[in-house]
C-alpha cells in the first residue's frame, strides 16, 4: 500500500522571537528618545534665541525669552514662562505671564542681551558708552552699538594680556620667590609684573555702558564686567548659526562661573579623562595578572571556585561602600602616612592626606577590578587547549606559551573589560565625592610645573557637575540647560573613549584571531 507524503508545515519560532525583537526595539527606541532628549535640550541651550517684547493688558512691558508653556492650574488657558534677565533690577530673573493676559508681541531689533559676570545677563535697550560720568542727554544711537563691540574686543584683549601674565610670568615667580626668599632677582622680577597686572586692571576699569529696561530704569553697567553682547532680533540665521558655535566652543573651553550655573566645563571634560585613563592604567594589569592566575597558574579546586564566587560578587558591591573604604584606606590610611614621611614641613596642611586625583583613581580602579578579571578570564577560558599544547610541543616553556601565544590572544578579552570599566568608572559619582573631587577647582592637574602631573590635587568631574548644578544651584530652572548639555557631553566622552578601546580591540582580533573552543 503506498503511503501518502505528509507536508510539513514551515518551522515556526513562535511568538517569542517576536517579542524579544519587539524588546530590543522598544529598548532602541527609548535609548534613542532619551539621546535626542538630551540634545536638543542641551544643544538648543547655546542659540541666541529671539527676545520678545511683551505689553500687559496694565500696560506694563517686558521682554525676554519665552521658555515654556503650560496650562493654568484650576482655570481656563495656558501661562508662559519668561526669561527676563535683570536680576539687578527686580531679585529675580523669571517670571510666569499669564496668555490671555497678553495685549501685544513684538520683537524690536535694537534689544540687547549682555552677558554679566555678576547678575547674569541684562536685557533692555543699550543707551550710551563711555566714561563714567557720560553724558546721555543726545545719544548717537547710530554709533553706540559699534562703539560698545570695539570697547569690548579692546576689554578681551586687557583680560588676555592679564591672563597671560599671570599664568606664565607671575605664578612662576611667586614659586620662585616662596622657595628662595633671598633672591632678589626674582623679588624685582615678580615686583615688575605685578605693576604691569596692576595697570592692565587699570585699563579695564573707567568705563561704562548706560543701558535702560523696557521699563524705562538705567543703569551704569562696568564694561568690564560684561563679557558678551549681541541684538538676536537683529541677527541673521547665519549669523545666529555662528553665534551658537562659539557658544558651544565656550562652553568646552572655558571654566564655570556663577556656582556653575554658567560657562563652560572645560576642567571637569579634563579632570573626567585623565582620571579615566589613569584608573585604566592602575586596573589593567592588577586584573589582567589576577585573571592569568586563576585560569593559566592556580589549581583548579574548591579554593579557586571560591575566590571566583567572590570576585564575581564584589561586582556587585555598591559603589558607595567603595568611596568609604577609599576614605579610610587610601586617604585617612596611606595618605596621612605619606603626609608624615615626605610632607612634614607642609603640615597640619594635608598634601596626599586629603582627596585628590590619585585616591580617586584607585577607588575607582578598585570598583572596575572585578570586571577586568571576569572578561580576561572568559577571553582566557574561550582559547583552545590546543593552542597551549601546540607551543609546548614545539618546545616552547609555560611562560612562552603564556606570553607569546594566550595572552596575544586574550588582549581583544582585556580590551572587553576595560570598555566595561571605563563605562562604569566614567559616570560614578558617589565614591568621587569622597576621594578627591571638586566642585570648583582653580587648577587642572596637569601644568608645566614639576612634577607635571600633580596626583594630590583635587579635580573636577562631569558626573559631579551634573549633580551638583542640578541640586546646589541658586536657580534650578536656569541651569537644567546647563545640566543637560553636560549630560551630553559626558555621554560623548563615554562614547569617545570606549571606541577607542573597540577600535584597538578590532585591531587585536584581526592580527591574532580569537579561536573559541570548539564542542
Amino acid at each position: 500500500m503506498k503511503r501518502r507524503a505528509v507536508r510539513r508545515l514551515p518551522r515556526s519560532e513562535g511568538p517569542w522571537a517576536w517579542l524579544a525583537a519587539g524588546s530590543v526595539a522598544v529598548s532602541l527606541l527609548m535609548l534613542g528618545g532619551l539621546l535626542l532628549l538630551i540634545a536638543v535640550r542641551g544643544l538648543g541651550h547655546f542659540w541666541p534665541a529671539s527676545v520678545a517684547l511683551v505689553t500687559l493688558d496694565d500696560g506694563r512691558a517686558i521682554a525676554g525669552r519665552a521658555t515654556r508653556e503650560l496650562p493654568l492650574v484650576g482655570q481656563e488657558g495656558n501661562e508662559r514662562l519668561y526669561f527676563t534677565g535683570n536680576r539687578d533690577f527686580d531679585g529675580h530673573v523669571w517670571e510666569w505671564i499669564p496668555v490671555s493676559a497678553i495685549a501685544s508681541q513684538q520683537r524690536p531689533v535694537d534689544l540687547v542681551v549682555l552677558e554679566r559676570r555678576r547678575y547674569g545677563d541684562f536685557i533692555g535697550r543699550l543707551v550710551a558708552v563711555g566714561p563714567v560720568g557720560l553724558s546721555v542727554d543726545h545719544p548717537d544711537q547710530e554709533a553706540v552699538w559699534p562703539r560698545l563691540q570695539a570697547r569690548l574686543q579692546a576689554q578681551q584683549a586687557l583680560r588676555d594680556e592679564r591672563d597671560r601674565l599671570v599664568r606664565d610670568t607671575l605664578r612662576p615667580l611667586v614659586q620662585r620667590v616662596d622657595a628662595n626668599p633671598g633672591d632678589h632677582d626674582a623679588r624685582e622680577a615678580l615686583a615688575e609684573v605685578n605693576d604691569k597686572v596692576r595697570a592692565l586692571q587699570a585699563g579695564m576699569h573707567g568705563e561704562v555702558a548706560i543701558v535702560e529696561s523696557v521699563g524705562g530704569r538705567r543703569l551704569e553697567q562696568p564694561l568690564d564686567e560684561v563679557l558678551r553682547a549681541w541684538r538676536p532680533n537683529a541677527m541673521s540665521p547665519v549669523e545666529k548659526l555662528m553665534a551658537w558655535a562659539q557658544n558651544v566652543w565656550r562652553f568646552l573651553s572655558e571654566g564655570p562661573r556663577d556656582v556653575n550655573a554658567t560657562g563652560g566645563v572645560w576642567p571637569a571634560i579634563f579632570g573626567t579623562v585623565l582620571m579615566v585613563l589613569l584608573m585604566s592604567l592602575l586596573v589593567t594589569p592588577f586584573g589582567v595578572l589576577a585573571a592569568v592566575y586563576l585560569n593559566e597558574v592556580a589549581h583548579q579546586g574548591r579554593m579557586t571556585h571560591l575566590v571566583r564566587i567572590a570576585v564575581r560578587n564584589l561586582a556587585g558591591v555598591p559603589s558607595i561602600v567603595y568611596g568609604v573604604f577609599g576614605l579610610g584606606v587610601f586617604v585617612y590610611g596611606i595618605g596621612s602616612s605619606l603626609d608624615e614621611w615626605f610632607f612634614s614641613d607642609a603640615l597640619p596642611s594635608p598634601t596626599f592626606g586629603t582627596g585628590g586625583l590619585l585616591w580617586a583613581s584607585l577607588t575607582l580602579a578598585l570598583l572596575t577590578l572585578p570586571v577586568v578579571i571576569v572578561a580576561t578570564e572568559e577571553g582566557l577560558a574561550r582559547i583552545p587547549v590546543e593552542q597551549r599544547e601546540g607551543a609546548l610541543a614545539l618546545g616552547a616553556t609555560r611562560l612562552e606559551t603564556l606570553t607569546r601565544v594566550v595572552l596575544p590572544m586574550a588582549v581583544p578579552a582585556m580590551l572587553t573589560g576595560v570598555i566595561l570599566a571605563v563605562a562604569r568608572a566614567a559616570g560614578e559619582v558617589a565614591p568621587l565625592m569622597l576621594v578627591g573631587v571638586a566642585k570648583l577647582a582653580p587648577q587642572v592637574p596637569v601644568d608645566g610645573e614639576f612634577p607635571y602631573l600633580h596626583l594630590e590635587r583635587k579635580f573636577m568631574h562631569l558626573g559631579y557637575h551634573i549633580y551638583d548644578t542640578a541640586f546646589h544651584g541658586n536657580d534650578v530652572q536656569a541651569a537644567m540647560p546647563v545640566v543637560y548639555a553636560t549630560a551630553l557631553l559626558l555621554v560623548l566622552v563615554i562614547l569617545l573613549l570606549n571606541l577607542t578601546a573597540i577600535l584597538l580591540r578590532h585591531y587585536f582580533r584581526a592580527r591574532h584571531g580569537v579561536l573559541a573552543r570548539q564542542p
